[in-house]
């Protein structure tokens, strides 16, 4: 807006008190809004409310204080979102540091199997997702391994906790370095 520049929903030039006061209550009256619903509840004659909206374009500017006002609220819902997302980010990082933290001061000969294998799953998922492909179900992370995780013996199981342990361990080391 320029300086000097009325917005319609404002009072116009050569616009009477009484007649913006009446616009008023018409612009505010929202959607349900009518020249007869102002009339009542001003207490005035339709006639003169209807001359006034015919002659000062309360249809026009009603509908333009509208627009704003949709404007104002979508400008302020996307300025929440990216203020949540802000947060958010700030909150993940700060959970993600404390994390990583005491990952790396876990002994992974102390996980259990299916500790470790879940740690594997999170941190595959995570690892997916930062590249930005689909996310998998978790019990999709031996998938390509030729085997479903109960499925395996005991045996199976033990062998591919042992080499999860060693991917955990090699990938903790270079991420120590």
């Amino acid at each position: 807006m320029t300086e000097g520049t009325v917005e319609p929903w404002e009072r116009q030039a050569a616009e009477s008190v009484q007649a913006f006061e009446a616009f008023s209550v018409y612009r505010d009256l929202g959607p349900v809004r009518s020249v007869t619903k102002a009339a009542q509840e001003l207490h005035k004659s339709r006639t003169l409310l209807g001359r006034w909206s015919r002659q000062y374009a309360w249809v026009m500017r009603a509908t333009a204080y509208d627009r704003e006002l949709d404007r104002v609220f979508l400008a302020e819902q996307h300025q929440a979102r990216r203020d949540i997302a802000r947060r958010h980010a700030k909150l993940a990082q700060a959970f993600l540091g404390k994390a990583v933290a005491r990952l790396q001061a876990l002994d992974p000969r102390e996980l259990s199997p299916s500790d470790l294998l879940r740690y594997f799953q999170v941190a595959a998922e995570i690892e997916r997702r930062a590249v930005g492909e689909v996310p998998v179900a978790a019990d999709a992370a031996m998938e390509g391994q030729g085997a479903d995780a109960a499925a395996l013996t005991d045996e199976e199981r033990r062998a591919r906790m042992n080499q999860l342990r060693r991917e955990l361990e090699r990938r903790l080391t270079e991420e120590g370095q």
